[in-house]
């Protein structure tokens, strides 16, 4: 299949050789021929928007790396069940919602994470600087309480290697300290029989505050053996030790016993009925339940000259998952996943200042983690427990340091450098030693560099451009190592990606107009890459070489003080490179992907919003020969929202309609589905209702 590479056969590939050029000509340049910015023009940016994901403070403006952040109030109301409903709008991220709660949402920033057979991977995920994501590199979003985060920041491109082990992108979610004491209630329903219902109070006295919440989320699933039940509890305490130190104590409890699972669809099945379940939901009774628990400790210093923060936490992931086979062979691992999972973990960063007359901030960090899987495997008896197949411990130890140094060489030029080592180790003993079944225990290591580089010159106050390139890696989860095609135990001949990314960006914004803009190469070695999907169960290969070009847009304009347009678009040229796949295009990405709000607020004081969204994306390839495709697919989505106040009483009704034209589309693939079922189908269209009810003392 021939196929054209426009980027890099035109010349457009960017290498760290002439990133190098170009950014000592940049620096050159700055010291020679321009003024300095103006203490007034600095003090405007200071106050504009300041980043804290690149894991130092600098604004918005002024710093070289992709990043961008969302209020959640900026997106439309909803149940929040769904992470998806976080991260509209923006660019490098798409966000494949499955409609299937005992698969979660996968998450894709410049097409990492594809891969992924469930949860997220090749992407981290914070909230409030405790990682969500294990140290071998999964992660679940439906782990957290996704009413809590009040912003999303999300780091693309060279700086994400940072964060070390699986970050080709960062999501970091934050949320806000509560300051008055409030009782509230969420009540909502909708398509499926949806209802969900949210309890919070807080209690803030001088220097302490602390807040409950229980969510309580229920549906009949929007095709038959789609059934969901979860209950989620969450504890915060907050502390202020000095003026400028905080103590926080988090603790939180997501229970789902019932995760019902309607499998993909082929191609054939899809376009024939696409509201129904694959037969093998029902012969094997498909199903996952979750139990997650964590709790963690943050102290946190944030003086002028010196800041410092100490994390820990630990938690425990239990889940039982029936697949839709029955895996009855000795060396077959069972089609029922009993899986154990407990983790740990403490990270440190300390940042000070060490010229005085110098914008020089220096960081250390160092992070600790420990993950210990106890896994076993039953034979599927048409949908109940049978005789055991697999019996076996997994752990993985992380240990990783940083530095991070953030220097103002001039008034317009900012040079920001990281710096990391990673030392991890795999290691399975295995139980289930029978005649036929042989002792499949094993161990592998990794110990890997990654680094950042980037310039960002200022021409203004509004207007800024930056250079960044840097080297990462990525190596396969626990669950990744579990299956070979042939044989049995751990496959440790997977090897851990390695992956260089180069970026050139620019930044601006005038009065209500706020943009940014990038263009990107990404050339992995080693690409962690679907082998084999079948029913369920995935194995997964090396790629001798892949080969990600792109560019993002994205915009923010007040049009008025009544109207609000957001825009987000991504194209992405992402292809191996020597093998037999040479020029085929990566499976589960889309090559296109914008996105479109509208809001209109008609009155000042905002007690009513209106919001229109347009989400565009192209055909997406299912498989490594690109013989088969998900189509293109254009939806609209609606809402009215209200925010009343009388007295101290405050009441926030909604409604929103997603696929407004009942299209009939696929949310999401299954990359290289053995069985054919690739197609993960999106309902048509789904009403939802609620409100907010909350009092403040």
């Amino acid at each position: 299949m021939a196929n054209a590479v426009p980027f890099s056969e035109r010349g457009f590939q960017l290498n760290s050789v002439r990133l190098a050029v170009v950014a000592s000509l940049f620096l050159s340049t700055a010291y020679a021929e321009v003024d300095e910015v103006t203490e007034s023009e600095t003090a405007t940016v200071d106050d504009y928007v300041v980043v804290t994901a690149t894991r130092t403070e600098r604004p918005w403006i002024a710093t070289p790396a992709s990043v961008e952040r969302v209020d959640v109030a900026q997106q439309l109301p909803g149940q929040r069940t769904d992470a998806a409903e976080l991260l509209q709008g923006l660019a490098g991220v798409q966000t494949d919602t499955r409609y299937n709660f005992a698969q979660d949402t996968r998450v894709v920033l410049r097409g990492f994470g594809t891969r992924a057979a469930f949860g997220v991977r090749g992407v981290r995920m914070r909230l409030d600087g405790i990682p969500l994501s294990m140290p071998d590199g999964q992660a679940q979003t439906s782990s957290i309480l996704l009413d809590e985060p009040a912003r999303v920041e999300v780091l693309r491109g060279p700086f994400a290697a940072i964060y070390g082990n699986s970050a080709g992108g960062v999501i970091d979610l934050q949320s806000e300290r509560p300051l008055q004491s409030a009782v509230s209630a969420d009540l909502s329903a909708g398509s499926a029989n949806r209802e969900r219902q949210r309890l919070r109070g807080v209690y803030a006295h001088d220097n302490h505050t602390a807040s409950i919440d229980y969510a309580r989320f229920r549906t009949d699933g929007d095709r038959p053996n789609g059934q969901v039940e979860r209950d989620q509890w969450a504890a915060r305490w907050y502390m202020d030790v000095t003026d400028t130190m905080e103590l926080i104590l988090r603790w939180d409890d997501n229970n789902a016993p019932l995760l019902q699972d309607p499998l993909a669809l082929t191609p054939e099945l899809w376009r024939e009925d696409p509201t129904q379940t694959a037969a093998q939901a029902d012969t094997f009774n498909t199903r996952k339940t979750i139990r997650h628990r964590q709790q963690s400790l943050t102290l946190r210093d944030y003086a002028d000259t010196t800041q410092w923060q100490i994390a820990a936490w630990t938690g425990q992931r239990d889940i039982e998952q029936y697949l839709a086979f029955p895996g009855s062979a000795i060396t077959a691992s069972g089609g029922v996943v009993d899986l154990e999972r407990s983790f740990s973990g403490v990270n440190a960063t300390y940042s000070w200042l060490p010229l005085h007359n110098h914008d020089w901030r220096v960081t250390f960090g160092i992070d600790l983690e420990r993950q210990t899987d106890e896994r076993k495997g039953f034979v599927n008896q048409m949908g109940t427990r049978g005789d055991l197949r697999r019996d076996e411990t997994g752990r993985v130890r992380s240990q990783d340091v940083a530095f991070i140094s953030d220097y103002a060489v001039s008034s317009r030029v900012t040079w920001l450098l990281g710096i990391r080592y990673s030392d991890l180790d795999f290691r399975v003993d295995d139980r289930f030693i029978v005649p036929g079944n042989p002792d499949d225990s094993g161990e592998t290591s990794y110990q890997e560099w990654s680094w950042s580089s980037g310039l960002n010159y200022q021409f203004n106050a509004n207007l800024s451009a930056f250079i960044a390139t840097g080297r990462g890696f990525e190596t396969p989860t626990l669950t990744e190592m579990a299956y070979q095609n042939e044989g049995t135990g751990l496959n440790t001949d997977l090897r851990a990606a390695q992956l260089e990314q180069n970026e050139l960006g620019l930044k601006w914004f005038q009065g209500p107009w706020r943009g940014q803009a990038s263009v990107f190469t990404i050339d992995t070695r080693d690409d962690l890459v679907v082998d084999q999907s079948i029913d369920g169960r995935t194995t997964y290969r090396n790629a001798t070489r892949t080969e990600r070009q792109g560019m993002e847009l994205s915009t923010q304009w007040a049009i008025s003080d009544y109207w609000l347009l957001r825009t987000a678009y991504t194209w992405l040229d992402a292809r191996y490179r020597g093998d037999e796949n040479d020029g085929n295009r990566l499976p589960g990405l889309a090559r296109s992907n914008l996105y479109s709000q509208l809001e209109w607020r008609p009155w000042a004081d905002q007690r009513l919003r209106l919001l229109v969204e347009n989400q565009y994306r192209s055909r997406v390839p299912t498989t490594d020969s690109n013989d088969e495709y998900a189509p293109a697919a254009s939806v609209w989505n609606a809402a009215v929202q209200g925010n009343y106040e009388v007295g101290n009483w405050r009441i926030n009704p909604w409604l929103r309609i997603d696929n407004l034209s009942d299209k009939t589309y696929v949310g999401s693939v299954v990359v290289n589905q053995g069985n054919g079922r690739s197609f993960e189908p999106a309902p048509g269209r789904i009403w939802l209702a609620g409100f907010s009810l909350s009092r403040v003392f």
